[in-house]
């Protein structure tokens, strides 16, 4: 067997729109292409042997077991590659269950897909479970220390990928509550939402934590300080800096038993509690300094340690501390309790778990000593030996819940010193005997005020109820009725994506609403260029998903970037579908139209319920997408007559339809009539359908988002086929004596629609410059050359710059087989260089002539229009030419040159 490609998919995607996180796998089986598993000897026992979990995996019977039973009857090795890869994250305790295999068109080649937890870790599940079945294969078995070696590495990225049980505790809150959330990438910051609806956490510390209250956190004497002087009781102590300030600063907080702690350090590093002689103080103030520049001292206060969370002013939960210890049964020496405690799966490296394993260190002998143990003793059954002095769940503790035991007293003064210090999430660590009794009662302290406190001893504690801290601090980020996400337009379709992206973002921008969109020139935020190129994937989606600026996201959604990664949300508001044709077919295993349709319905299918699919009624492939959407549909027709426009809008409907010369939306028994085509510069005069359809279709989805009929109407009016508005789409230039055309047309539906515009041009000759991308089948070549034969009289056929792998030649002369094919004594010559042939197109050009050039590189192809133009500094202005002056009477949205 060999992998031919591992892809890692985000989003909803083409193999399941609710399940966003799978490793989509390209595998050749080679010389097992033709032996089901049942053919192959000793495959089922060496399988059952390496895997015996495998047991419970169900399958096409339906039942527990189904798999196996799969297996010994006879299945092919992509299938079973799919269930060891998901069966290797579940021992690796990574909670998975979806798959799916399929054959490919090329016989022997399987699409493998599972479900992952981790990217790295799936797409390792996915290799190891290759090289398992291969071992199994060839030797009968698999070695179990590589097994083993395997879990291991699994469960290492899945423990390195980790945001911590506080971020973890925060997404899944987010997820549970609809808000989408995504990473992004750099100081641990998470966003939570889209757009201007968007806040950020980072562990913690919310985008609402104020940067005052961080530093005066972790200036600890400084805290205590501003708190004993509201008034909240605080330990009695003083900061120092060097050694011989020690011993005075021991006498002036009343002597021994004494607490040192590093002036600015955190999770309990370089504390020392009940310190009762010099010889400890000194060692401890040495441990203090190798953490902070600065020292603590302060008087020991007998009590139990409590951490209470206060978020947005409110006491949220309660967790009381107790060091790291072991209990003994009267057989096991305190280091064997240690072991036998830390063989508790619950107990993990660092924050990795629940609990971390107890790790002794120099407090932990001098703790042993004062009590009077060893790690020889053997502790009678019940007696306790505490092994840290400190409480904190990093260094062994343990977490028992408190928060219904609090004194409101207590939770009163808790809130009280939040505010005093300024942190919207904070954790206060108290010192008292009894937390159900005032402190004023007890002589309990307040220790200590921590900035991003860790939510693991609240979430799962081991002890009590666990609390639903992180649902506090969504309901702080986010209140009730506050929106979370920005509204998201999806477009997509085979031909008209760019236009109608560019339009429908232009109409909401009528709205006043900062528009954020992606098309296959740029991506474009407002009136301004973020970054150009081909941006129509998931990655410059996100771009404007995390804008914070972006009201409203419209994103051009290709072919390419949603089988490559999904679609980079999780759903939309308003999912566009324009057309399905014949184009890149045979790319990426999508070789029939209707697996094109399947794939481009993604799109549909990902609208939230209360959202609307809008598809086009005159499209068959698109029309069929009904019966997968979720939502509400809309739908868009050429003619108002269309069965399902008439079907739709009896049934009170929405629908946007071309009807006596006009653009209009129907809504039940309503007709509200937008404009005339022949009055929108985007339809050339009315005169180019695939335009007025596109317009149809942004004006439909900026109705459906909320944009008012007069908004839409302005905006229709303001839209041109310009190089400045819809580079490379119908740029109509009038050049004097003849015209230019420049259209992105590059596959066969695209040229049938162009055609319907050049051929109602009569005053000249019609000369296209054609080609296509390097990448398609031959059959499309063909076509092209068959289409171009029918539209133009002369044809100069050239190829691009990069030919995507084919022989250079090869794709035009496939085209003029075409164009032989449907009229021998046609006019055409080849010229490859693109510039050149454009050069020979306009050179040439008759009065009254348009040619029509379909470039690869649409700027390349307008700097060689503008060269020609005296007057380049007035290029690309807005047309001022009446219809008359045209010499076809057509031009209503020239680019005056």
């Amino acid at each position: 067997m060999r992998i031919l490609k591992i892809q890692t998919l985000r989003g909803p995607n083409y193999w399941s729109i609710r399940r966003h996180k799978l490793i989509l796998m390209r595998l050749d089986l080679e010389e097992l292409a033709e032996q089901p598993t049942n053919q192959i000897p000793g495959f089922y026992e060496g399988l059952v042997e390496t895997l015996p979990s495998l047991e419970s995996h169900f399958c096409s019977p339906g039942c527990r077991g189904g798999f196996l039973m799969r297996v010994r009857e006879g299945t092919m090795m992509g299938h079973v590659v799919e269930h060891i890869a998901l069966e290797l994250q579940e021992l690796a305790g990574m909670s998975v269950g979806f798959g799916r295999t399929r054959e490919t068109s090329t016989p022997g080649v399987y699409q493998v897909v599972f479900d992952y937890a981790d990217e790295q870790a799936g797409r390792y599940a996915g290799r190891a479970a290759v090289r398992m079945c291969q071992s199994i294969v060839e030797q009968g078995r698999y070695p179990q220390a590589e097994l083993e070696q395997d879990l291991q590495d699994l469960k290492e990225l899945y423990r390195d990928a980790a945001l911590g049980p506080s971020t973890e505790a925060i997404i899944e809150e987010a997820a549970a509550k609809g808000i989408p959330w995504m990473n992004l990438g750099a100081r641990f910051l998470i966003q939570l939402g889209y757009g201007a609806n968007q806040k950020r956490v980072q562990a913690t510390m919310s985008d609402r934590t104020g940067i005052l209250g961080v530093e005066l956190a972790c200036d600890k004497e400084s805290t205590k300080r501003i708190l004993g002087n509201a008034g909240v009781p605080v330990p009695q102590g003083t900061t120092i800096s060097y050694l011989d300030e020690l011993e005075d600063a021991i006498a002036s907080v009343g002597g021994y038993p004494i607490v040192i702690k590093p002036l600015d350090g955190n999770h309990g590093r370089g504390i020392t509690i009940d310190i009762r002689t010099w010889e400890e103080a000194e060692a401890a103030y040495d441990a203090a300094k190798e953490v902070s520049r600065a020292v603590i001292v302060e008087r020991y206060y007998v009590g139990r340690d409590h951490r209470v969370l206060v978020v947005d002013g409110k006491v949220v939960a309660v967790a009381e501390r107790v060091p790291a210890h072991v209990v003994g049964d009267g057989e096991s020496t305190i280091e064997q309790l240690i072991e036998e405690t830390n063989q508790d799966p619950n107990r993990g490296e660092g924050h990795d778990n629940v609990l971390t394993k107890i790790q002794l260190d120099r407090t932990s002998f001098q703790l042993l000593e004062r009590q009077g143990y060893t790690l020889d003793t053997v502790l009678t059954d019940g007696e306790v030996c505490y092994l840290r002095a400190t409480a904190n769940l990093s260094t062994g503790g343990i977490a028992v819940d408190r928060t219904d035991d609090i004194h409101p007293e207590n939770a009163w003064l808790a809130q009280r010193v939040a505010k005093i210090v300024g942190l919207d999430i904070t954790g206060i660590d108290i010192v008292t005997s009894d937390i159900s009794r005032p402190l004023r009662e007890t002589e309990g302290v307040i220790v200590e005020v921590n900035a991003a406190p860790g939510f693991r001893m609240h979430v799962a504690p081991s002890r009590g109820i666990p609390r639903n801290v992180a649902g506090a601090v969504l309901d702080m980020l986010f209140p009730p009725g506050t929106p979370s996400r920005i509204p998201i337009i999806a477009l997509t379709g085979t031909n008209g994506k760019t236009t109608t992206t560019r339009l429908t973002a232009h109409l909401i921008k009528q709205s006043g609403k900062v528009v954020g969109y992606t098309t296959t020139d740029g991506t474009y935020i407002g009136d301004y260029l973020v970054e150009p190129g081909d941006n129509t994937g998931p990655q410059s989606a996100q771009l404007i998903l995390q804008d914070p600026t972006v009201e409203v996201a419209v994103l051009e959604s290709a072919r390419g970037g949603i089988l490559r990664s999904g679609l980079a949300f999780d759903a939309s508001d308003i999912g566009v579908v324009l057309n399905v044709a014949a184009d890149h077919l045979g790319i990426g295993d999508i070789d029939t139209l209707e697996q094109m349709a399947h794939l481009k319905s993604v799109v549909a299918e990902a609208v939230q319920p209360n959202g609307y699919a809008v598809l086009n009624a005159d499209d068959p492939l698109t029309a069929q997408m009904r019966d997968r959407v979720k939502s509400k549909l809309a739908w868009f027709s050429m003619s108002p007559d269309n069965p399902l426009i008439q079907e739709h809008t009896q049934q009170g409907g929405l629908a946007a339809v071309y009807e006596n010369g006009y653009l209009s939306i129907l809504q039940g028994d309503w007709t509200l009539r937008i404009e005339q085509a022949a009055n929108v510069p985007l339809t050339m005069g009315g005169r180019a359908p695939f335009m007025i359809a596109n317009a149809l279709a942004a004006s439909l989805a900026a109705y459906a988002y909320g944009v008012q009929i007069e908004q839409i109407r302005a905006g229709l009016a303001t839209f041109r086929a310009s190089s400045s508005q819809t580079p490379g789409r119908m740029n109509l230039f009038n050049l004097g004596e003849y015209h230019a055309l420049v259209d992105y047309a590059h596959n066969p539906h695209s040229y049938e629609a162009l055609g319907g515009f050049v051929r109602n041009w009569t005053a000249g000759e019609r000369i296209g410059v054609i080609g296509g991308p390097g990448d398609r089948r031959d059959e499309d070549f063909i076509m092209l050359g068959r289409l171009s034969a029918e539209i133009f009289d002369r044809i100069i056929i050239k190829e691009d710059d990069d030919n995507r792998g084919r022989p250079r030649g090869d794709a035009a002369e496939l085209i003029s087989k075409g164009i032989m094919q449907v009229k021998s004594d046609c006019r055409y010559e080849i010229v490859l260089d693109e510039t050149t042939a454009i050069d020979t197109g306009l050179d040439t050009a008759s009065n009254g002539s348009l040619v029509v050039i379909l470039p690869e590189s649409v700027s390349r192809a307008i700097s060689l229009i503008q060269a020609r133009n005296p007057l380049s500094d007035n290029s690309l202005q807005p047309p001022s030419v009446a219809a008359q002056d045209s010499p076809t009477g057509i031009v209503s949205s020239v680019n005056q040159i």
